[in-house]
């Protein structure tokens, strides 16, 4: 849709009830994980020997992580981060929802906030699996859902011709989409598999 303003046309675009849905339900469950984390973080502050729930054995270890310098990579713990990011994930799936549409600067933007998730959880990976040595099952479901909505806001982007790519990417994107985000999180669940292969398999 482009609209007239004095002497310059607006394009503004908006986007399939699919994706909405998608930005509601991947921004609620990050939502929950970060709202959990952070209860639990509180309580391992009021309380040293607190033990999470969800940790589980000393792999699947939510305390390991809480503990590690990390979980506060800013100065604050991650998960406060989360509340907010997440929380503005949901509001721009419900303005969709409701039939808004959007300038090119703001998907673009909000496309930049959802890389900057993403490239977050790809070194909380990292250190999860190669530093700290545990995992956190809330983390995971964030991860997942931060990829989520990454792949699929950038696929809408390059649909809309809001991101330049070449017409196979396009065509790539109107069909395949799923596939990029299932790689992703694919790729994720065997680099756990393989870095406590033994462990698993014990």
């Amino acid at each position: 849709m482009t609209t007239t303003t004095g002497d310059k046309t607006v394009r503004t675009v908006g986007a399939s009830r699919a994706l909405a849905w998608l930005l509601v339900i991947t921004g609620a469950a990050g939502l929950l994980a970060a709202w959990v984390i952070t209860i639990d973080k509180f309580k391992l502050l009021e309380d040293p020997n607190f033990t999470p729930g969800c940790s589980l054995n000393p792999i699947v270890s939510c305390g390991n992580i809480m503990k590690s310098e990390q979980a506060s990579v800013f100065g604050f713990p991650n998960p406060m981060l989360g509340l907010v990011a997440y929380g503005i994930v949901i509001c721009v799936g419900m303005s969709v929802l409701a039939g808004a549409r959007f300038r090119r600067w703001y998907w673009l933007t909000f496309n930049a906030g959802t890389l900057f998730g993403v490239v977050f959880c790809a070194w909380l990976t990292y250190q999860s699996l190669y530093s700290i040595s545990a995992l956190c099952l809330w983390c995971c479901l964030a991860w997942v859902a931060t990829i989520l909505m990454f792949w699929y806001v950038t696929a809408h982007n390059v649909r809309e011709g809001l991101l330049p790519a070449p017409a196979w990417l396009r065509n790539f994107l109107d069909e395949f989409t799923w596939v990029l985000p299932v790689l992703h999180i694919g790729i994720i669940g065997m680099l756990i598999l393989t870095r406590w292969w033994e462990f698993w398999t014990s």
